[in-house]
């Protein structure tokens, strides 16, 4: 198994806690980083005790669920409650923070800003990135690393070419589909 970089690190974090969210239109997650501890972490979802997008719906209003927090801001208030400093420390977002959460991260004092997925990037957050010094940093992630099914799905996959196979499938048909299995999956044998 390879040994993943700090930033995969980080962003895997990010994907985890993007897993918590109670937002049903777009679950994101971010870690907040210094010296390569993590000082916090945070996902989109509703303010403690009111109910959950999963719960009752989104509640939009103007296009945008104002039931919802987002994680960039859920982190540096997580900072701000425990008394820890976020100044010069970076962030790993799953997705490209939106603008209100842009002007947040640069208030904030974060200096380095990494994320996985582009979401609606707004140019003027870029604008206003660079002007404030911070660094933004595209890094790729495969989600598939946390896969926490993916044993299940692997041993499914096997389990419906061998019933293809029973059912008069030739090799030759199976054959690409058994390649993109090893491949999908990583096996030695499908």
């Amino acid at each position: 198994m390879e040994r993943i970089t700090w930033d995969q690190f980080f962003m895997a974090q990010s994907h985890l806690l993007a897993l918590r969210s109670t937002c049903t239109r777009l679950a994101v997650g971010a870690t907040i980083v210094r010296e390569k501890r993590i000082i916090a972490g945070g996902y989109n979802g509703s303010i403690s005790g009111d109910e959950h997008c999963t719960e009752q719906g989104c509640y939009v209003v103007d296009n945008h669920c104002v039931r919802t927090i987002h994680a960039e801001t859920n982190a540096l208030l997580q900072c701000a409650k425990y008394g820890t400093p976020a100044k010069g420390a970076d962030i790993y977002v799953t997705h490209f923070p939106c603008l209100p959460c842009s002007k947040t991260i640069i208030q904030a004092g974060i200096k380095q800003v990494y994320y996985a997925n582009d979401y609606k990037n707004s140019e003027y957050a870029m604008e206003l990135f660079k002007k404030a010094n911070v660094d933004v940093v595209k890094i790729p992630f495969d989600d598939a690393k946390i896969d926490f099914l993916k044993d299940q799905k692997l041993q499914l996959t096997v389990e419906m070419l061998e019933k293809l196979r029973n059912l008069g499938a030739s090799d030759a048909e199976l054959r690409p589909f058994e390649e993109k299995v090893k491949e999908l999956f990583d096996v030695v044998q499908a």
